[in-house]
């Protein structure tokens, strides 16, 4: 059975439960059949691009952890509007004649800069009374979502002409933010025009890098589509540890393997305290958590050449 990662470059136009759609209609095209399990690690919105981290049978399991992980974005703020949505999907709100100056935006970005709160948009997945927050905003009803602690661990201007005149009123601007789970670009967007004085719509927004995957892994779409046609599906599929690159290894001999695989505590291991990735040469075993020198299993991994 196939396990690991297909990290997609998603296009813009397409939604991540599409994404995650057309690589089981290509892993059928290429006689998979409908036994793979397949899941992606974090929504991208449908007007946004970028890395889409899609996991493979055993490569399944380590999903939430991506949802988890901290997230790098590019994204372009057009001053003087705002939309329903925050970004060109939606209806014009508000709108402002002011533009800000490079040095007003230079100023003003570290109060956005750590542990922040935010608002999510009205158009989101969150939930309120059991409905997803966009259904009821389409639905014409007043949305009010509660303020949430994020953390913006960087946020830097990402293009700008260094010849511009520096009291040349800006358009618009592009920013790159590093954030952790949960942050809603739109609403860092919205929140920066703001404290500017005026109004900002998300014009363009694209993720970069996804957990430990980045876009030097990810594949188009096209690449995609070539498994259904009959290209071998190595040349696209990453190993399920490449979802494990930020965490340390735990080295195991075949009796340790075992009694990882049968749930067992491992005792007197000389390792830091944490969560780490136990392997039996460079076969994933599982996820175990360490703690005063005794490692516990936190999710099993069945792959076949794992000592039984």
């Amino acid at each position: 059975m196939a396990s690991g990662w297909i990290i997609l470059d998603k296009p813009t136009g397409l939604g991540s439960t599409q994404a995650v759609a057309a690589v089981k209609r290509n892993l059928r095209e290429a006689g998979f059949g409908k036994g793979v399990k397949v899941g992606h690690g974090g929504t991208l919105d449908p007007l946004a691009s970028g890395v889409l981290p899609i996991a493979l049978g055993e490569g399944t399991k380590l999903t939430g952890r991506l949802l988890d992980a901290s997230k790098i974005y590019t994204f372009t703020v057009r001053f003087g509007e705002e939309t329903d949505t925050l970004d060109l999907e939606g209806a014009v709100i508000a709108t402002s004649e002011a533009r800000p100056m490079i040095s007003e935006v230079e100023a003003v970005l570290p109060r956005f800069t750590g542990p922040i709160a935010q608002v999510p948009p009205a158009y989101s997945a969150l939930k309120v009374d059991g409905e997803r927050a966009y259904d009821l905003a389409r639905a014409g009803e007043a949305v009010e979502l509660a303020s949430r602690s994020v953390t913006i661990h960087q946020l830097s201007i990402s293009a700008f002409d260094p010849d511009a005149e520096p009291d040349v009123p800006l358009e618009s601007l592009t920013l790159l933010a590093n954030v952790s789970k949960g942050t809603y670009i739109r609403s860092l967007a919205r929140d920066i025009a703001h404290a500017l004085g005026t109004c900002g719509t998300v014009t363009m927004l694209r993720r970069t890098k996804a957990g430990p995957f980045d876009l030097t892994q990810a594949i188009s779409l096209d690449k995609l589509n070539e498994i259904g046609k009959g290209a071998p599906l190595e040349q696209v599929l990453l190993p399920l540890e490449a979802g494990l690159d930020d965490i340390p290894a735990l080295d195991l001999d075949p009796e340790q393997a075992r009694a990882v695989r049968q749930g067992r505590v491992l005792t007197g291991l000389p390792c830091d305290d944490g969560l780490h990735w136990a392997r039996l040469g460079n076969t994933p075993v599982a996820l175990m958590d360490l703690s005063g020198g005794d490692a516990r299993v936190v999710r099993g991994f069945n792959l076949s050449d794992v000592a039984e």
